[in-house]
C-alpha cells in the first residue's frame, strides 16, 4: 500500500472517530446543562430558605452569609469533571485532526520528492538519448556504425567475390543511412579513414582505394596526399 493510499485509509477512520467523539460530547453537554440546571434551582431555594429562617441541614458559616448544603457543593464538582471531560474529548479530537494534517503534508512533500525525482531521470534519459543520438550522426572518425543492411551487402560481396570498386549493391539501402568513399556507397567491409581533418569523404572503402589490409602509420585518401605533395612542392 502507498502513503497516499494509507492516508486516505486512515481518513476514513478518521471522520468515524470524530463522530463518536462529537456524539459523546453532545451527551456530555446535555448532562452538564442539566446538572447545572438543577443546582443552580437548589441553590435559589436553599438562600431563599436561609433568608426565610428555615436552614434545615445548611450550616452556617461565619464568613459569609450562606453555605451551600453537600448536595449543592456535589453537583458543582459534578459539573466541573462534566466540563473537563469535554475539554479533553475536544483536545483528543484537535490532536487527532492535526496528526493527519501532519501527515497530509508528509504525503505532499513525499510526492513532490517523487515528482521530481521522476523529472530528473526523464531529463537524463532524455539528454543520453540525445547525445547518443549525436553521435550516431556524428562525422568525425569512429562515429560512423555499420546497419544491418550495410553488414548484409558486405557478406553479399564477400561470398561472390566482386571487389568494393565495381560492386553494385543490389540489395535495398535504407534512405537514411549514410554514405561514404568516393562511391558515394553505404559502409559494408573494412574501412579506413583520411587522416586529414579536412577530407571532405573521411570513410573510404579498402576495395575503392587499392588496399587490401589496414595501412600502417598515417593514410591520406588519393584527393588529400595531391593536395598535401602539392602544398609540399611549393
Amino acid at each position: 500500500m502507498s502513503f497516499a493510499e494509507e492516508f486516505e485509509a486512515n481518513l476514513v477512520s478518521l471522520a468515524h472517530v470524530l463522530q463518536k467523539k462529537y456524539s459523546l460530547l453532545r451527551d456530555l453537554d446535555k448532562s452538564l446543562q442539566e446538572n447545572q440546571r438543577q443546582n443552580e434551582q437548589r441553590c435559589e431555594k436553599e438562600i431563599e430558605d436561609i433568608r426565610r429562617g428555615r436552614t434545615g441541614n445548611i450550616t452556617p458559616s461565619s464568613t459569609s452569609l450562606t453555605q451551600f448544603s453537600e448536595e449543592a457543593l456535589d453537583e458543582q464538582k459534578h459539573s466541573v469533571r462534566i466540563a473537563d471531560e469535554k475539554v479533553a474529548l475536544a483536545m483528543q479530537a484537535y490532536d487527532l485532526v492535526d496528526m493527519h494534517v501532519q501527515q497530509l503534508d508528509q504525503c505532499m512533500k513525499k510526492s513532490e520528492e517523487i515528482r521530481k525525482e521522476k523529472e530528473a531521470a526523464a531529463a537524463a534519459l532524455e539528454l543520453e538519448n540525445s547525445e547518443k543520438a549525436g553521435k550516431a550522426g556524428e562525422g568525425g572518425r569512429g562515429g560512423r556504425k555499420k546497419t544491418r543492411l550495410a553488414t548484409a551487402a558486405s557478406t553479399a560481396a564477400t561470398s561472390t567475390g566482386v571487389t568494393s570498386s565495381n560492386m553494385d549493391l543490389d540489395l535495398p539501402v535504407d534512405p537514411n543511412e549514410p554514405t561514404y568513399c568516393v562511391c558515394n556507397q553505404v559502409s559494408y567491409g573494412e574501412m579506413v579513414a583520411c587522416d586529414n581533418n579536412e577530407c571532405k569523404i573521411e570513410w573510404f572503402h579498402f576495395g575503392c582505394v587499392g588496399l587490401k589490409e589496414q595501412p600502417k602509420g598515417k593514410w591520406y585518401c588519393p584527393d588529400c596526399a595531391t593536395v598535401k605533395k602539392s602544398r609540399k612542392g611549393r
